[in-house]
């Protein structure tokens, strides 16, 4: 088995911690998460009326003697979740300034996240998207579906296009800048065609650097809640594109489009974080009000310690 996303001693450590859909679900298993359905449980939810046909042992008769109406008991039917990882494959993933590259981390935590949905008997799909869905791999319950999921995330990992090495003077960093919103990645068809390809109401998480059209965005991560999903969005970008610690003579290429920058990145450094901290709120607000979990996660912080700290804050509001 591969062992690029499949990182043991991460799994050890967040083994212990639950991934529970915040809003009501849809599944087919008897599972951890509440269900828009009702049925048999121990958990009490609701009385409603008697109709004919319902079965006579649902009936609270202590209701009846006290009004002389014919009331049933209804209760909560846990389900389990339909985990959907939707995962960013544009070429501006494959930035790193460290051990891991964006995709890299973003894969580790897709593992992560699998590895905890189908030790529970969730179920586990994954999409990848560029400006379209590219590749798709159905949900399933078997826990043999994590060796596909690493494999077909291995398989699915940006390709590197070949460049002219840079000036001996020069050092390069591929760092994804910032374009004129028109010509930036729209990924609105891909979130439409990842809503469309799944059944509602199931747990979905995108784990990307968000380098796109916000207004695609936006109207993407729309899509996805209007099918019912309860929607995580992981933003994971690299140490260098947060703190802009270049020094000397810098070229800047960039990922997506042929643009390049040579300078001084000391000059540049106050308006580029100025610019950030712009795009991380506009980011932030936009997933608020759309009621998307927004979770920024730093390629130099530990997966392990970073999923843990998510989760379990997540677990706690819900």
């Amino acid at each position: 088995m591969p062992t690029n996303y499949f990182q043991p001693e991460t799994l050890k450590r967040i083994s212990r911690l639950d991934l529970r859909a915040k809003h009501v679900v849809d599944g087919f298993l008897s599972g951890m998460h509440k269900s828009r359905h009702f049925g048999n449980s121990v958990e009490f939810r609701q009385h409603r009326q008697y109709v004919p046909g319902d079965d006579p042992r649902s009936v609270d008769w202590k209701v009846w003697a006290k009004q002389d109406r014919l009331y049933v008991k209804q209760y909560e039917v846990d389900t389990n979740l339909r985990l959907t990882l939707l995962l960013d494959i544009s070429q501006s993933m494959r930035f790193g300034s460290g051990v891991m590259t964006k995709y890299d981390y973003a894969c580790t935590a897709a593992v992560s996240l699998a590895y905890l949905a189908l030790r529970q008997q969730d179920a586990v799909g994954c999409i990848m998207f560029d400006q379209n869905a590219q590749s798709v791999l159905p949900a399933k319950t078997k826990q043999t579906h994590l060796f596909s999921l690493t494999n077909r995330l291995i398989q699915s990992a940006p390709e590197e296009e070949k460049k002219d090495k840079p000036h001996p003077e020069e050092r390069d960093w591929t760092l994804l800048l910032e374009h004129p919103k028109d010509s930036q990645p729209n990924v609105q068809d891909a979130f439409r065609e990842a809503a469309e390809s799944i059944r509602p109401n199931g747990l979905v998480v995108v784990l990307s650097d968000l380098l796109m059209q916000r207004e695609g965005l936006f109207q993407g991560l729309r899509y996805l809640r209007s099918h019912g999903h309860d929607v995580l969005v992981f933003h994971v970008l690299d140490d260098r594109e947060l703190d802009f610690t270049f020094h000397g003579a810098v070229r800047f290429e960039g990922l997506e489009l042929a643009m390049q920058i040579r300078c001084d990145p000391r000059m540049l450094r106050k308006g580029y974080l100025e610019a950030l901290n712009a795009y991380l709120d506009e980011v932030k607000q936009g997933c608020s009000k759309l009621q998307c979990d927004y979770a920024l996660f730093q390629t130099g912080t530990p997966l392990d310690a970073a999923l843990s700290a998510y989760l379990s804050r997540r677990t706690t509001y819900l």
